[in-house]
């Protein structure tokens, strides 16, 4: 793989509902420009679930994938700030967290709604990317990914992981965007035939924040 290829740093998790207001806050006030702050990040996107579990989506996308094992990353890692601390220990459950690079993409465009497709296992790429450029020819669909994990990641045993108890990790996940909620719908109905392996949800947009916003 391409090295130079944008690097995603892909977060599924539930909340406790007794903590969800101070972790919204959290998100919007602090953590995301936080981040976007790193040198290399480029955008991060908050999602929440239509069809799927965990309940959240979150995923950011950088130069490289190297941005993502970097010191300045890394610091922030293993420094979280004491609002960060509070809402780690115990207003994150049922995480996954991976750092991969974008394997492949398919179409121009972002869309409101996001199927995303998590395999725990090895996947076929091949036929990933093939599905990617088919699905990226309907108008009804904005763009197509596969995203693949990252070997030996640094940074993995880091402060903020051990305050969220451990993370889970996939293999690679194969993204959907579209326009509307019927055609991500449809689109998990036939994804979810073929790839039986596959966790397979549908997430709307909350936000997105980009360098340039903050």
């Amino acid at each position: 793989m391409n090295a130079k290829r944008p690097g995603i740093l892909a977060i599924w998790n539930d909340c406790p509902p007794g903590r969800r207001a101070e972790f919204e806050a959290w998100y919007q006030c602090e953590h995301l420009p936080e981040r976007l702050a790193v040198p290399g990040f480029l955008f991060g996107r908050r999602l929440n679930k239509v069809y799927s579990s965990p309940r959240f989506f979150t995923f950011y996308v950088t130069e490289t994938p190297d941005v993502l094992t970097s010191a300045p990353y890394i610091e922030r890692l293993n420094n979280p700030t004491p609002l960060t601390q509070a809402v780690m220990s115990g207003g994150f459950k049922n995480t996954s967290r991976t750092v991969c690079r974008r394997a492949a993409r398919a179409g121009r465009f972002r869309g409101s709604m996001v199927v995303t497709l998590r395999f725990r296992e090895a996947a076929d790429s091949a036929a990933l990317v093939s599905l990617s450029e088919t699905l990226a020819r309907d108008p009804g669909v904005a763009s197509a990914e596969l995203w693949e994990a990252i070997d030996g990641e640094v940074g993995s045993a880091a402060t903020e992981e051990r305050l969220r108890g451990g993370d889970k990790t996939i293999h690679a996940c194969f993204t959907v965007d579209t326009l509307r909620e019927s055609k991500a719908k449809a689109i998990v109905s036939d994804l979810s035939e073929r790839f039986p392996a596959a966790e397979v949800g549908v997430y709307r947009l909350l936000c997105k924040i980009g360098r340039g916003d903050i």
